[in-house]
């Protein structure tokens, strides 16, 4: 390097060093958000104020005579041969999904650890409609002697579609969110539906054939129950107990409509 480009180079180093030495360091940045507030410690349910909430859900009008189901196309069916969609007894109506839907505010409860079981026998799901806490494992049994193809269709959870042999090994499933109600069907069997009610709590209950239902446990309150039926929709009631209360709320389908309210 000859002595002018050696000049020059030590200029363009010295005016480089000047403008950064004129330059500010910028500040460091203030923290300008609030730190998010601790979130608020769950509530605990004191066993010896829980209350009581039941009732029963009826039927007004005439129900819709069930279907018949035509089996013959899998000779190892011979379960019993009608549809489920409306059981209607005296009156009491069964199959309807009933469960707080509101009021539990910061209440937080335990997912159990036992399973909740649904079998497939005689080509049919049991039982018909089944209660499950978000997060609990659902064991599904094939008690038959045939392949079954379990395909529930949520529209919040995951879809899954898994085939079983005939009195194959159980298959084990959660819904991690709240839904209500998940339509199950079996691609094999197009007869074969069922339906699961997801909640994030323990209150809830499946009408029997005598249609009644029974929600314990409930810490003092004010709740809205939700009765839902997979024909005939959801209804809501406001229900407020007191400690150690005892509550009857009844519901009431009528035929050819949707929820009708209750007493």
């Amino acid at each position: 390097m000859n002595k002018k480009m050696y000049v020059a180079s030590l200029l363009v180093l010295v005016l480089l060093f000047v403008a950064g030495c004129g330059k500010k360091e910028a500040p460091p940045e203030q923290a300008t958000a609030k730190p998010e507030a601790a979130a608020a410690p769950a509530t605990k349910i004191d066993p010896a104020t829980v209350a009581t909430v039941s009732g029963t859900v009826k039927f007004d009008g005439t129900a819709p005579k069930p279907q018949k189901i035509d089996m013959s196309q899998d000779p190892a069916c011979k379960g019993a041969n009608e549809t489920e969609t409306v059981e209607v007894s005296n009156g009491d109506l069964a199959n309807v999904f009933v469960y707080v839907k509101d009021g539990l505010g910061n209440y937080a409860f335990d997912v159990p650890k036992e399973p909740v079981r649904l079998d497939q026998q005689g080509c049919r799901y049991h039982p018909h409609v089944l209660g499950v806490m978000a997060g609990q494992t659902v064991q599904i049994n094939n008690d038959d002697n045939t392949t079954h193809n379990i395909h529930p269709s949520p529209k919040d959870n995951r879809e899954w579609n898994e085939s079983q042999p005939p009195k194959g090994a159980p298959i084990t499933k959660d819904f991690a969110r709240q839904e209500v109600l998940i339509p199950v069907k079996c691609n094999q069997h197009p007869w074969m539906k069922m339906y699961i009610g997801v909640v994030k709590n323990p209150f809830f209950a499946v009408t029997g054939k005598d249609g009644k239902y029974e929600l314990k446990g409930l810490p003092p309150g004010t709740y809205t129950i939700a009765a839902v039926h997979e024909k005939y929709g959801e209804q809501d009631q406001t229900v407020t107990v007191a400690a150690k209360d005892s509550k009857s709320q009844n519901f009431t389908f009528k035929a050819g409509a949707g929820g009708a309210g209750g007493q």
